[in-house]
């Protein structure tokens, strides 16, 4: 952000919000590239076979009796990221949708 900053010839006694030296450069948000590559990842490993590894790693049991905070897991995030930006998860859906974000 600061090279940006000091590209567009703002300082700091400027008041000049991060938003708008972004639009002005046409540079996504780190959210966002965060998003798009967790949606990414999701994809590629949604099309993998049923048996693959990885596949029954991201199911694993839930411990019972946990009294505490409940894990941040990945596929927490995944969850959290899908109802946020209304994806359902259909393969095609989320091709279709991480081509859209790519700016």
């Amino acid at each position: 952000m600061k090279i940006l900053r000091w590209a567009c010839g703002v300082t700091s006694l400027n008041i000049v919000r991060n938003e708008y030296i972004r639009g002005s450069f046409n540079v996504a948000s780190i959210a966002a590239k965060v998003r798009e590559s967790h949606l990414s990842w999701y994809g590629h490993i949604k099309r993998r076979e049923a048996d693959y590894v990885f596949t029954t790693v991201l199911n694993p049991p839930n411990p019972i009796g946990r009294r505490d905070r409940p894990l941040a897991t990945w596929w927490n995030n995944i969850k959290r990221v899908m109802d946020h930006d209304n994806h359902t998860t259909q393969n095609k859906v989320l091709r279709q949708m991480y081509r859209e974000t790519r700016p």
